[in-house]
């Protein structure tokens, strides 16, 4: 689980414009995925290895669920994470995060110190966007060895930092924004000022099944 555990609040807004808290719409797609499936709720705890406890607070939407809780769900229902999801596309991908809050996020990162909060979620077509508010505190160690798919930009807004892309460094401060090809090692090489928060959006291509 996430260090925030109390869960966070993004909403997705209807089309009649009324916000859906997704933790709750999430915990309601796993409940009904479990019954359609016949499944008890101790039987997909276990199989998922969780406490039943924690499943009933995931299902009723008291809690964020972390990737690694939602994938290891996904799992013992046979289903891709993305089904979580499927109430929401009625939203048409719209989501609202009231400020100071976002879905607490486990990436390679973390282990740095660096504390991600997802901002959003796009649910269908072939580019996926994810975006991030990351923040950096005394407890935030460097690490410039981040590697993924697709394109990432970054704009800082408080602290600095210097930032690798490859063989090069770049100074970020407020106001200073940042567009890379994400294949290549990236990540804040220097802490000089913190805390330090900056808005990471990364788009990269889906897979598709089959």
């Amino acid at each position: 689980m996430t260090k925030r555990d109390r869960g966070d609040d993004i909403e997705t807004g209807t089309d009649i414009g009324v916000p859906i808290k997704l933790e709750a719409a999430i915990g309601a797609e796993i409940r009904r995925l479990r019954k359609r499936q016949d499944m008890t709720m101790a039987a997909l705890a276990e199989s998922a290895g969780l406490s039943q406890g924690m499943l009933s607070k995931i299902e009723t939407g008291q809690t964020s669920p972390s990737l690694a809780t939602l994938s290891a769900l996904a799992d013992a229902l046979a289903v891709p994470i993305s089904a979580f999801f499927g109430t929401l596309e009625q939203s048409r991908d719209v989501s609202y995060v009231p400020a100071g809050q976002g879905l607490g996020i486990d990436r390679r990162g973390t282990r740095a110190g660096h504390l991600y909060h997802l901002l959003g979620h796009s649910l269908r077509g072939d580019l996926a966007v994810e975006p991030y508010m990351i923040t950096l505190d005394r407890e935030s160690e460097p690490y410039e060895e981040f590697r993924h798919a697709g394109m990432e930009f970054i704009h800082m807004l408080s602290g600095r930092v210097i930032y690798r892309h490859g063989e090069r460094l770049f100074p970020l401060g407020p106001g200073n924004s940042l567009f890379f090809d994400a294949l290549a090692p990236h990540g804040p090489s220097k802490l000089l000022e913190l805390p330090a928060t900056y808005l990471s959006v990364i788009c990269y291509g889906r897979q598709r099944e089959g």
